[in-house]
C-alpha cells in the first residue's frame, strides 16, 4: 500500500491509531483507498496519479503522504461512534482539501510526475488564460 503504519506516526499516535481503526485492517485499507481516490480527483487533471500512488519509500511525495493520512483518518473518525477526536481530524482534512484545491487551480505546484501518453511523452498541458481586473475610472 501507499501508506504505511510509520506514516501515521507523523499525524497521530500509535495508540490513537489503533482506536480509530478499531483494530481492523480492513477499515484502514478501505479508508486509505477512499482517501487515495479523493485526492486523485483533485490531482488527475495535471498529474499521473497511478505513478504518484505507486511510488514507495523515499520516492513518495511526503506532503501527499501526510495529506493521504489526514484524509484517511478523517474518514475513519467519521465512522466512529460519537466521532471521537473529530474536531482535529476535520481541521486537518479541511487543510488538506484547501491545499488540493490550490494544486488543482495551479497556484501550488507539487513535485509529482506529469501524465504521459503511450509513447512516454508528456502531452501538452492545459493553457490557462487570465487577464487583469477591469479598470473603473471614475473622475
Amino acid at each position: 500500500m501507499f501508506i504505511t503504519e510509520e506514516d501515521y506516526k507523523v499525524v497521530i499516535g500509535n495508540d490513537a491509531l489503533k482506536v480509530i481503526t478499531q483494530t481492523d485492517e480492513a477499515n484502514r485499507a478501505n479508508a486509505e483507498a477512499e482517501a487515495i481516490e479523493e485526492i486523485s480527483g483533485y490531482l488527475r487533471p495535471r498529474y499521473d496519479c497511478v505513478a504518484t500512488f505507486a511510488a514507495e519509500g523515499e520516492q513518495r511525495n511526503r506532503q501527499i503522504v501526510m495529506y493521504t493520512c489526514d484524509v484517511a483518518l478523517y474518514h475513519m473518525v467519521s465512522a466512529m461512534p460519537q466521532k471521537m477526536g473529530y474536531e482535529i481530524r476535520k481541521e486537518r482534512y479541511e487543510r488538506a482539501i484547501k491545499w488540493l484545491e490550490g494544486v488543482q487551480a495551479g497556484k501550488i505546484i507539487p513535485d509529482l510526475p506529469a501524465p504521459t501518453n503511450e509513447e512516454g511523452d508528456t502531452p501538452g498541458g492545459t493553457t490557462i488564460f487570465r487577464s487583469e481586473s477591469k479598470l473603473h475610472h471614475t473622475w
